[in-house]
């Protein structure tokens, strides 16, 4: 065996780490048990091609835990042959700039270690993602591969206990692998400049357009700060909780108007501010906000491509869009006018990197505040953050005037999400398949004053490689558009959170004035009776309503 790597023996593997959609994640206490990090990084190196001789792009969002994870991973990747690693100072790495770095370092592939926008600390969670070459998700294929890896491991090979330096840039050795601390906003700027008009974006930001950005603490505080600050020119303190802190400082790092509400407080309760936007833990995710005026964030996805040709990176038009099944109708209506592809996809990141390896597509989106499009291969909040400063700083006008003038053009589809979150496992799978029973006989059913056109269980059939994912969330499709769904989520890491999604399209010609609570309130209604939620899950009313 090569000096200085050690085989440690494990008694038995464990068995609980199967990946979800966002990579494996757990407490940070049960990242803590002994060897189960390492079990889990021996799992990534055994089962990712090209490894041996390869380059790792490896950081995180400055969560508890993220420094002691880049040492276990930089030691392992030596005993396993790894080349090169490229992380950051601080190993503090957005996870979009993790995607560019994969991409523009040619790397076999990224660690991310975030648990997104889950809480972080000591009593919060951990997480670890893997990305392909492409810099996106690793696909369904290679995790389950990493997951099977990991339940027949006997033990892991790991270098001697070594100290790195991530405080400065530079170069250090471990045995025959090199690895590179670089400043891990550089090259996300870099890429940020050639896409969007930083000349007309700062003369906006200096022309009294006061602006409030909440970095929650998280990874995109450097970011933010060297973008708007810096070279865009906002006022000192325009970007706020700008130092990443191990536990968010206690914050839930979800940019949604009950975790953001202090931002949404600012711009939704006065006229101070023009322009808010916070980002989540990991960096990926965007809310956007404009003086008392929420975007939802399928709004969001639709007015980018409407104002596409206004940003210099996307001027020449857009090979198509993609949503997530979840996510408004509100993209699909604007593809149809512009004469371009929309694509209706499972949730994850994943599926629209198919699309956009192929060049189906060049933007994409999400309900759960993640936009995004061909320059990566992940979602990314600051970028979405730029487009909208773009647009407004082409179009002069007021977001909630925008918003106004969207929706007098393509109509407006009302949407919320409500989440109950941290149901007991057994009462959430229990009402979502009751209702999953039900639904051939829910076909022609009367429900909430209209008729119940489809019922189902979506599955999306992949237009690039044929795959087939099922099983994707439950539908309930009305006769005039309206539309009902029920998802089970896997992002966290207590019990359950059942989903639920509600839309009501209204054409140009109708009420587009409404508080979007009253708009679906029947909506509402039906499917509280329909699936039981109070009387199963024994709450009130959602834990978030977005």
């Amino acid at each position: 065996m090569t000096s200085g790597v050690q085989q440690i023996p494990l008694d038995q593997p464990f068995l609980d780490q199967k990946p979800g959609t966002s990579g494996l994640r757990k407490s940070s206490r049960q990242f803590e048990t002994p060897h189960y990090l390492e079990s889990f990084i021996e799992a990534i190196l055994r089962t990712v091609p090209g490894i041996a001789g390869g380059t790792l792009v490896v950081g995180g969002d400055g969560r508890y835990g993220n420094r002691r994870a880049i040492g276990v991973i930089a030691r392992m990747a030596a005993a396993h042959g790894v080349a090169r690693i490229v992380t950051t100072t601080g190993g503090i790495l957005s996870t979009p700039a993790a995607s560019n770095l994969i991409r523009q370092r040619q790397a076999t592939a990224g660690i991310i270690l975030s648990a997104s926008h889950n809480p972080g600390g000591p009593e919060g969670d951990f997480g670890v993602k893997v990305n392909g070459a492409n810099g996106g998700p690793a696909p369904e294929s290679l995790t389950d591969a990493i997951y099977a890896c990991s339940q027949t491991l006997d033990g892991y090979r790991i270098w001697d206990e070594v100290a790195l330096d991530l405080d400065a840039p530079g170069q250090q050795s471990l045995g025959s692998l090199q690895i590179e601390v670089i400043d891990g906003v550089d090259d996300y700027v870099a890429l940020m400049q050639k896409l969007f008009d930083f000349d007309q974006i700062r003369d906006l930001l200096q022309s009294d357009f006061p602006i409030a950005f909440d970095a929650m603490h998280a990874v995109t505080g450097p970011y933010a700060k060297r973008l708007l600050e810096g070279l865009l020119g906002a006022p000192a303190g325009s970007v706020r909780n700008a130092i990443p802190l191990e536990d968010f400082s206690g914050g839930h790092p979800d940019p949604n108007l009950t975790y953001a509400h202090e931002l949404a407080e600012l711009l939704m309760g006065s006229d101070a501010y023009r322009f808010g936007a916070a980002c989540d833990g990991d960096g990926d995710r965007n809310m956007i906000l404009g003086t008392r005026c929420f975007v939802n964030p399928s709004d969001s996805l639709a007015v980018l491509t409407a104002n596409a040709t206004l940003v210099p990176g996307y001027a020449s038009g857009l090979a198509g869009v993609a949503r997530s099944m979840p996510t408004s109708a509100a993209a699909d209506v604007v593809a149809k006018e512009l004469g371009i592809p929309c694509f209706e996809t499972p949730t994850g990141w994943k599926f629209f990197g198919n699309l956009l390896d192929a060049g189906r597509i060049t933007l994409c989106g999400e309900e759960s505040f993640g936009t995004g499009s061909d320059h990566i291969r992940e979602k990314d909040g600051l970028w979405a953050v730029l487009f909208w400063l773009n647009i407004l700083a082409k179009r002069r006008e007021p977001v909630a005037q925008i918003m106004a003038e969207h929706w007098s053009r393509f109509g407006r589809h009302y949407y919320s999400r409500h989440d109950y979150e941290a149901i007991a496992s057994e009462a959430a799978h229990g009402l979502y398949n009751r209702i999953k029973e039900m639904l051939p006989a829910l076909v022609g059913q009367n429900f909430a004053g209209r008729t119940i056109a489809t019922a189902d269980d979506f599955a999306y059939t992949d237009p690039v490689d044929g795959s087939l994912t099922s099983g994707q969330g439950l539908r309930l499709l009305l006769d005039d558009g309206s539309r009902v769904v029920l998802r089970l989520s896997g992002t966290g890491t207590q019990g359950a959170t059942l989903r639920v999604y509600l839309e009501s399209y209204v054409a140009p010609s109708g009420n587009l004035n409404q508080d979007p609570q009253d708009a679906l309130g029947d909506l509402i209604s039906a499917i509280d009776e329909l699936a039981e939620i109070k009387v199963r899950t024994g709450m009130d009313k959602p834990t978030v309503i977005t």
